[in-house]
This record gives structure tokens, sequence and C-alpha cells, in this order.
């Protein structure tokens, strides 16, 4: 498995029994140019009872690269399609993207031997 240097987690809610239909849709968009226009290498979707975590691992920071891609059509049609299934972790504090962001606050990383 290749390990990329740059991991952001993203933190929404879902709706129940929406895991298939999210997944279809990124997997739908995943064969466009949005991936590459962000810098995604890897993308997993996890679900935690209604939580929603949406890991990407890319070659550099995907943030500023998300921020940019917010006025892209194929980001905006995402974004809109999802909107069935996610909804903001804390709608109160939400304004973007970069709010629904998780801080990394530890890491290890086992010595090479």
């Amino acid at each position: 498995m290749t390990l990329y240097p740059h991991q952001t987690m993203i933190v929404a809610r879902m709706a129940p029994d929406s895991a298939a239909g999210i997944a279809r849709l990124f997997a739908a968009s995943d064969e466009g140019e949005l991936p590459h226009l962000i810098g995604v290498r890897r993308r997993s979707l996890f679900q935690f009872g209604e939580v929603y975590l949406h890991l990407i691992e890319s070659d550099r920071p995907p943030g500023p690269a998300i921020a940019q891609a917010v006025e892209h059509p194929e980001f905006r049609d995402l974004s809109d399609r999802l909107t069935a299934f996610i909804s903001p972790y804390d709608p109160e504090t939400w304004k973007g993207p970069k709010d629904a962001m998780a801080n990394r606050f530890y890491t290890w990383e086992p010595v090479p031997v």
C-alpha cells in the first residue's frame, strides 16, 4: 500500500442507509477531472453511526486546492447531489469545506528497522 504525505479528514453527518448512494456519487465524480484538480491520490469513505468520515490522501495539502475548486462545475454538482445524504457536523459553525476538516493532533509511526 502506498502512503501519501498529506491526509485530510472531512467530518460530517450522513443520513441512515445512505452509504451506497454516497459511494456511487464519488465513484462517478472520481472518473472525471475533479480528483486531479484537487490532487486526490486516494479517497476512503467511512461511516460511524451517523458520522461521515472522508479521508483524502494526496501529494500536496488538499485544503487550498479544495478552496479553489468550490466554484468548479463538477465540485458544485457533486456538492449539490451530496446534500441529499450529507449535512454539516455542526451547522452553526459550517461556512464551507474547510469547516468540515478535522485537525490531526497526534501521529505515530514506527522507527524503520
